[in-house]
C-alpha cells in the first residue's frame, strides 16, 4: 500500500473531502492548496447546471471504478434534486462504451450515496 492508502484524514484534526488529502497536504501543502483552488474553479462553472455537473462527475467515477467517488457524486446529485431514475439512467449509459460490470458494480454505491443525499435534504 502506498502512503495515501494508509492516510487517515482524521489524524491531524482537519476535515478532508477525500482520503488522499491528508497525505497530500502533509507532503506538499502548496500543491494541495493549488489543487483545491483549481477544483473550486471547476465547481464554479455556470453550465452545465449543478445536477448535470454532479451526474457527469458520478459517471466519470463509475468509469474509473471509484466507489467513494460514485457515492460522493450520487449524494451531491441527490442534494441538488437528482432522482434515483436519473442516477440509474446515467450509470446505464456507461454500459455501451465501458461494459456491464463497471455499471453493475457501481449500483450499490450510487444507491447508498443517493440515499444519503436525499436524507440530507429531508427527502
Amino acid at each position: 500500500m502506498g502512503p495515501t492508502e494508509n492516510a487517515d484524514p482524521s489524524d491531524d484534526g482537519d476535515d478532508w473531502n477525500f482520503p488522499f488529502e491528508a497525505a497530500l497536504h502533509a507532503e506538499a501543502p502548496a500543491l494541495h492548496d493549488a489543487q483545491n483552488g483549481w477544483l473550486a474553479q471547476i465547481d464554479s462553472l455556470r453550465a452545465p447546471d449543478r445536477k448535470t455537473h454532479e451526474l457527469i462527475e458520478m459517471v466519470c467515477t463509475v468509469i474509473l471504478r471509484n466507489p467513494p467517488g460514485i457515492m460522493r457524486h450520487a449524494m451531491l446529485a441527490a442534494e441538488v434534486g437528482a432522482t434515483w431514475d436519473e442516477i440509474l439512467g446515467s450509470i446505464v449509459l456507461t454500459q455501451p462504451a465501458f461494459g456491464l460490470l463497471p455499471a453493475v458494480e457501481a449500483l450499490p454505491y450510487a444507491r447508498r450515496g443517493w440515499e444519503r443525499g436525499r436524507r440530507a435534504t429531508g427527502g
